[in-house]
């Protein structure tokens, strides 16, 4: 397991023992993981972003703290979070965190997330020009996740 995998799977499991809220130091952290002080940077800032359903706040100073929350909502809610957070371009790997987000959540289950990853996978982009697969995939992405609300 990558060093950012380590990282990402201990701030989930604080999340999950603390309903959902954690208070991290990242020097503590990083000491505790055997990591430098940036990876803990680099997998709050890459991981728990606001599309992937968290709040990062930060106080910087000698008692400083990094405090991830994860965003409570409602299925639909959570659901029109992602549309709204999709910009015009969505590339594969965004996607499948997304996806992988909302199973986490429970906003999904697996064969509704196996099918979206097959409709949002390169494979079936192949004679689409590479130009356009971005752009094609936020749309049927969204519209997928549209089609969900109704369910």
């Amino acid at each position: 397991m990558r060093m950012s995998d380590l990282v990402a799977q201990y701030i989930k499991d604080m999340l999950e023992q603390q309903d959902g809220e954690a208070e991290i130091k990242r020097n503590e952290l990083a000491t505790t993981l055997g990591c430098v002080p940036s990876q803990i940077n680099y997998v709050i800032t890459s991981r728990f972003t606001p599309e992937q359903g968290y709040i990062v706040e930060s106080r910087r100073g000698g008692g400083g703290y990094i405090r991830i929350t994860r965003i409570k909502t409602t299925r639909s809610g959570a659901i029109m979070h992602i549309i709204n957070a999709i910009g015009k371009t969505l590339d594969k790997a965004s996607t499948e965190v997304m996806i992988d987000n909302m199973m986490t959540r429970g906003v999904i289950d697996l064969s509704t997330a196996k099918l979206i990853s097959a409709a949002t996978g390169e494979r079936a982009y192949l004679s689409v020009p590479q130009q356009y697969r971005d752009s094609l995939r936020a749309t049927i992405f969204k519209n997928m996740l549209l089609t969900l609300l109704d369910t």
